[in-house]
C-alpha cells in the first residue's frame, strides 16, 4: 500500500485531480469532508468547540456555523491554534483508520490522503509521497472569480494567505499542471497512478 498527500493551492485542480485517480481505482481521502465529519453536533469535538469558543459559534440547528467561526479565529493565531488542537489530530485518528480499513480491503492499494494543508501541518512526514497540483496565479484568480463570486482583491488575499505554490512545487515528489486540457491532465494522472501501482 502506499499513501500518498496530494496537494495544491486554491483553485489550482486538487479536487479534479482527486477525482481522476478515484476514477483510476485509487481509494481517496478527502480532509475537509473528514474536518465536517469530526465537529458533527454531539460528537466530541463539537462538544469541546462550543465549550471553548462559545454557543455563539452554532446555528439554529447546533450545526457548527463555520462562517462565525472562521471570523473568530482569523487573524487571531492562538485562537486558530486551539481549533487546530481540537480538530487535527481527530482528523488524522480518522485518516489513518480509513487507510488501515483500504489496505486490509487491498494491500496494494494507492490511497490518495487530499489535504490542503500537506506540507503547513506537516502531513507530509506521514506519507510516503506527494504530489502537488499547480497553477498559474491568474487562473487561480478566474477560477474564484467564477467559482466562488470573489472579487481579484478577495482572489487575491486568499491565495497569498497560503503557502506560495513555488515552495510547494519545490518539496513535491510530483508535480501537475492543473491548467492542463482535461484529457491531457487525466492521461498524466493516469500513468502517474500506474507508477505508483507498480512501486506498491
Amino acid at each position: 500500500m502506499i499513501l500518498v498527500g496530494l496537494t495544491g493551492g486554491i483553485a489550482t485542480g486538487k479536487s479534479t485531480v482527486a477525482g481522476m485517480f478515484k476514477r483510476c481505482g485509487a481509494t481517496v481521502i478527502d480532509a475537509d469532508a473528514l474536518a465536517r465529519e469530526v465537529v458533527q453536533p454531539g460528537k466530541p469535538a463539537w462538544r469541546e468547540i462550543v465549550s471553548t469558543f462559545g454557543k455563539a459559534v452554532l446555528n439554529l440547528d447546533h450545526t457548527l456555523n463555520r462562517q462565525t467561526l472562521g471570523v473568530m479565529v482569523f487573524g487571531h493565531p492562538a485562537k486558530l491554534r486551539q481549533l487546530e488542537r481540537i480538530i487535527h489530530p481527530r482528523v488524522a485518528r480518522e485518516q489513518a483508520r480509513r487507510t488501515r480499513q483500504a489496505a486490509r480491503i487491498d494491500p496494494h492499494t494507492i490511497v490518495i490522503y487530499d489535504v490542503p494543508l500537506l506540507f503547513e501541518a506537516g502531513i507530509n512526514t506521514r506519507v510516503n509521497t506527494t504530489i502537488v497540483v499547480t497553477a498559474d496565479r491568474e487562473t487561480q484568480i478566474a477560477r474564484l472569480k467564477e467559482r466562488n463570486g470573489l472579487s481579484r482583491t478577495e482572489a487575491l488575499r486568499r491565495i497569498k494567505s497560503q503557502m506560495p505554490l513555488a515552495e510547494k512545487r519545490r518539496r513535491a515528489d510530483y508535480v501537475l499542471d492543473g491548467t492542463l486540457p482535461l484529457p491531457q491532465l487525466k492521461k498524466r494522472v493516469q500513468s502517474l497512478y500506474r507508477s505508483l501501482r507498480i512501486s506498491a
